[in-house]
Formats: structure tokens, sequence, C-alpha cells
């Protein structure tokens, strides 16, 4: 046989297989905005958009569509967050991840900001000890010089010291 010949049963079964995939590909909301214009898309409509106004939602898993929301559900407001959450548990378990990610990145600064504040009470602690024990100090400029700390300069590093601990000890 030709090729020819085959080209319209080819055609054929090309068109039927893009026919059972094109329900896939279809929108699966269907909504009015706040102006009446009426939206269709594969993805939820804005949190805005009241459940009264959402005409049609994406199948559910047993393969149904579901309805829009009966005008009973729509007339209280309250009912419309616990009707979406329920709709999406992907996204709401989506959100209480994230939400706990923010937890425990919120945690882990404020206990790096508490080992900071501990180092630095300690360092500032053994400063103002090093600096009460009359000990003779020197401190080396830029220039690689030695100078010896007079008592105008012990009391100025002990004020100093003495500030850093009170920000830091608590």
């Amino acid at each position: 046989m030709s090729p020819a010949r085959h080209r319209p049963a080819l055609l054929l079964l090309g068109a039927l297989s893009l026919a059972l995939l094109a329900p896939a590909a279809q929108a699966q909301y269907k909504w009015k905005d706040s102006r009446g214009q009426v939206h269709v898309s594969d993805r939820p409509p804005p949190r805005e958009v009241p459940d009264k106004d959402i005409l049609q939602r994406p199948p559910s898993r047993n393969g149904k569509a579901q309805p829009a929301a009966p005008a009973a559900e729509a007339s209280a407001p309250a009912a419309s967050a616990p009707a979406r959450q329920a709709l999406d548990p992907e996204l709401e378990a989506r959100r209480k991840k994230q939400e706990q990610d923010s937890r425990n990145q919120q945690r882990a600064d404020e206990e790096r900001q508490a080992r900071l504040r501990a180092e630095n009470c300690s360092q500032a602690r053994q400063q103002i000890a090093t600096l009460d024990s009359g000990q003779r100090m020197v401190r080396i400029t830029p220039q690689g010089e030695r100078v010896v700390i007079d008592d105008n300069m012990r009391a100025a590093d002990l004020q100093r010291a003495r500030a850093a601990a009170e920000a830091n000890c608590r």
C-alpha cells in the first residue's frame, strides 16, 4: 500500500488524540468580577471575588464538575472563607508551610541575635575587668607606634565598655 492511502487514517488518529487531550486543557474556573465581566481561567479567582460570583469550579477528584456556590452559601460571607479553604487543601497546606517556615526563620534570627548579644556582653565584661585592673596598657596606632593609655583614655574606654555591657547584658 502507498503512504497516500494511510494519510487519512493518520490524520483521523491525530485529530482523535487531540480531541481527547482538549478537555484537560480547557479552563476550569469561571467567575464574574466586580464590573460584571466574566473571566475563565485554569487558576482560581482572586480572593476578593465572593463565592456567589464564581460560576464554575474545576472538576472534583471523582471527575464531576462542582457547581457554582448555592445562594444560601453566597448570602453568608463568613461561610465563604471555609468553603474556599476546603476547595484547595494544597493551597492551604502551602500557606501553613510558609507560615511555619517564617516562624522558624524568625526563631533562628532571634537565636542568632541572642548569641551575638551574649558574645558582646562577655567581651564588654572582659574589657571592663581589664580596664579596672589598673595594669599598664598599650595601644598600637595605625602607623604601628605603641602608645601607653593614660587615665583619660582609660576612663573613655571604660565608659564605652560599660555602655556596651548595658546594651548587651540583659
